[in-house]
């Protein structure tokens, strides 16, 4: 496997900064973009840009004397409270500049894009059995991002959803890879740890499959020796 140039937008959050962290483990070069730039750690390049800023952004992906053209862009973006138009219009100004460079684009979106198990043709948006009333803006924006590159010509992209549930635990290894239906773990539950998310995009960035929405799902130790 070649070393491969990631820019992470979104490097200090919860997803961008594991991935940052997987892809400098596999000896990946790395450009860590986010408002206040963070990094020091070999092969990590630290880059100020505010993602609401079109042309900043540009700047910091197109290349330069002091930065190289990224093979790869990791779009690990979220606001609190919810800002549905930055995601989209974020999604869009990458993808435009990726379309120039031909170079690769992971959105790591949201699980409300999924289908919902058992019910064919029902977003995870939508059923509020995974979803409830106070979260479904939020999950709405991710469906929107996923619009907005499947409306987009560059052809060279995928949208990762996460289960259910992501929060910070432990890097196991093991996970199970979808298309865009939500998975269940063999406990019953929808979820995964950002650290082996990261290596869910990591993986997708060293080996690109030919699905353009993916999702994956916690995997134990049984079901891997069973596999």
């Amino acid at each position: 496997m070649k070393s491969l140039t990631i820019a992470v937008l979104g490097a200090t959050g919860m997803v961008g900064s594991r991935v940052i962290a997987e892809a400098g483990s596999r000896g990946h070069r790395v450009l860590a973009l986010s408002r206040k730039a963070t990094g020091g750690d070999a092969g990590v390049i630290p880059v100020p840009v505010d993602a609401h800023d079109p042309q900043a952004l540009r700047g910091a992906l197109t290349g330069s004397a002091a930065l190289p053209v990224p093979d790869a862009v990791v779009v690990a973006v979220r606001t609190d409270p919810v800002d549905r138009t930055f995601l989209v219009e974020t999604t869009r100004t990458v993808l435009d500049i990726a379309a120039e460079l031909k170079i690769r684009v992971l959105v790591v979106g949201g699980a409300g894009a999924l289908q919902s198990p058992g019910t064919p043709g029902l977003l995870v948006a939508d059923d509020l059995a995974y979803v409830p009333e106070e979260l479904r803006p939020v999950a709405a924006a991710g469906v929107a991002q996923l619009r907005a590159g499947q409306a987009h010509g560059h052809a060279d992209w995928v949208y990762l959803s996460p289960p259910a549930l992501l929060q910070p635990g432990a890097r196991t290894g093991r996970y199970r890879r979808g298309t865009d239906t939500l998975l269940t773990a063999a406990d019953g539950r929808s979820w995964i740890s950002a650290e082996d998310l990261a290596i869910a995009v990591v993986d997708e960035l060293e080996s690109p499959g030919q699905d353009r929405h993916v999702t994956v799902v916690h995997r134990d130790r049984e079901e891997s020796l069973a596999a």
